[in-house]
């Protein structure tokens, strides 16, 4: 059979290495460049493959098509495809069609990374053999190719779901849905919507379906979605429902399945704010339903480090905490962050717009933000949007003239804040890449300042 891979990244060397192993005739093509790394291992693998451009002829003569999630419904190759009645499947969705174990799956527009990296610590300290994979940055097609783990743990998008047929998780989870991405869904927020709920369109009635019981757009889709798992909700408020299986009260969160509920105090967990708070929650009931027992919950969750590029603390120089955010690529990522921070904060702000509504951040702007720093290649919205907050505003394309500006404007007790609101496509190669630049930048002021 002829497969063609359309990407050269994370997700389609993970799936030419599947695909090797299956036999395919494989062909792997990249409109960009293929990073010098990914083309070792496809000429080690002895794959076929081409950069800075798609053959079409070739592409066209496939029987199977894996798209990159990165590829957009309306490039005019993936239009071709289509009327050439070839399918077209995400990595997710191939490598399930070759995997025989449990699958756990996390989606939502914010939130995801954080509770996928909980169920899996979770999973990991009670001895399951479990692999970790997904839009987390582990290929799940490769690990399928060469590992063999019970269950995985599987951070979703709505990109990757998008290209599913027969994906199926035993256990799907849906943090929130807020605009987010828009760009890509013709600017409709319930396009965007429904891509999220694909995550429960093949689970049965003997499946688990968890969500986040205020969110407004989780609701109006669950509505109207034919959902056939049993469903689990979670909330920040004490709701007498008979779906709760989470919620917060006071400075305890109670989370409980069939006959077992688990009580934890919040003041003993590592990660602090509601928004952390909802994503325990809904890991706590994954691990219920898995039966791990109370200790090991209790005990992942008080000593669980923050990821990388979650407001990630950096460095303190001359009293400045500088945090690095740069997952926060939507708008309510960076809400959660600015209500998180109880310093004054010099924000850096910016990148590839997705159609954000920055309406929702003046409060806390204004409570909260002492400057702004506009990073990107166009930042004239951003501009636009704050020009009259009487705030001290910067426009950069720069990564060090940006945080040398952010510093210069800070006093002791601040905090310097990256969390973007936005895409990293316009100046970085993703949200890692403008993280590490960030954190490089840091770095070369405590040098300067220590010469």
């Amino acid at each position: 059979m002829k497969l063609t891979i359309l990407g050269a990244g994370e997700s389609g060397i993970g799936s030419a290495y599947l695909a090797k192993k299956l036999n395919y005739n494989i062909f792997v093509s990249d409109k960009g460049n293929i990073s010098l790394k990914n083309q070792k291992e496809l000429n080690a693998l002895g794959v076929d493959w081409e950069q800075e451009q798609h053959s079409e002829d070739r592409v066209l003569a496939s029987d199977l098509i894996v798209k990159s999630p990165g590829i957009p419904e309306h490039v005019p190759l993936i239009q071709k495809i289509r009327a050439a009645g070839i399918e077209i499947i995400s990595e997710i969705e191939f490598a399930f069609r070759h995997c025989n174990s449990k699958i756990i799956a996390i989606t939502g527009s914010n939130g995801k990374t954080t509770t996928t990296s909980l169920i899996f610590e979770i999973l990991k300290n009670a001895g399951f053999n479990v692999g970790l994979a997904g839009n987390i940055g582990f290929s799940f097609a490769k690990q399928v190719a060469e590992k063999n783990y019970d269950f995985y743990v599987i951070e979703v998008s709505s990109f990757q779901l998008d290209d599913i047929k027969n994906f199926k998780p035993d256990i799907s989870i849906l943090t929130n849905i807020t605009p987010d991405h828009l760009d890509r869904y013709q600017n409709s927020f319930e396009l965007y919507a429904e891509s999220k709920l694909k995550i429960t369109q093949n689970q049965k009635v003997s499946d688990h379906f968890i969500y986040y019981f205020e969110d407004e757009g989780s609701q109006m889709q669950i509505e109207k979605t034919k959902i056939e798992a049993i469903k689990y909700a979670f909330s920040l408020e004490p709701h007498q429902d008979k779906n709760l299986s989470a919620k917060k009260i006071n400075d305890a969160l109670y989370i409980k399945h069939q006959t077992r509920q688990l009580t934890l105090d919040t003041k003993t967990l590592s990660l602090k704010g509601p928004h952390n708070h909802l994503n325990m929650m809904a890991a706590g009931i994954v691990a219920l339903i898995l039966d791990v027992p109370d200790n090991i919950i209790q005990n992942t969750f008080q000593s669980f480090a923050n990821i990388e590029h979650r407001m990630e603390k950096v460095e303190v120089i001359n009293g400045i905490e500088f945090v690095n955010d740069s997952k926060a690529t939507n708008v309510v990522s960076v809400k959660y962050a600015l209500d998180t921070i109880d310093q004054p904060i010099v924000w850096i702000v910016g990148g590839k717009d997705k159609g954000n509504d920055y309406s929702a951040l003046f409060d806390l702007v204004r409570a909260k933000v002492k400057c702004i720093v506009a990073l990107g290649k166009d930042n004239e919205k951003i501009l636009t949007c704050f020009k009259d907050f009487g705030l001290p505003i910067a426009d950069f394309q720069d990564t060090q003239k940006a945080v040398d500006w952010a510093f210069k404007h800070s006093d002791s007790g601040d905090c310097v804040l990256l969390s973007p609101a936005c895409a990293s496509f316009d100046l970085f190669n993703n949200y890692e890449d403008r993280g590490r630049k960030f954190k490089k930048a840091v770095a070369s002021i405590s040098d300067r300042l220590k010469s």
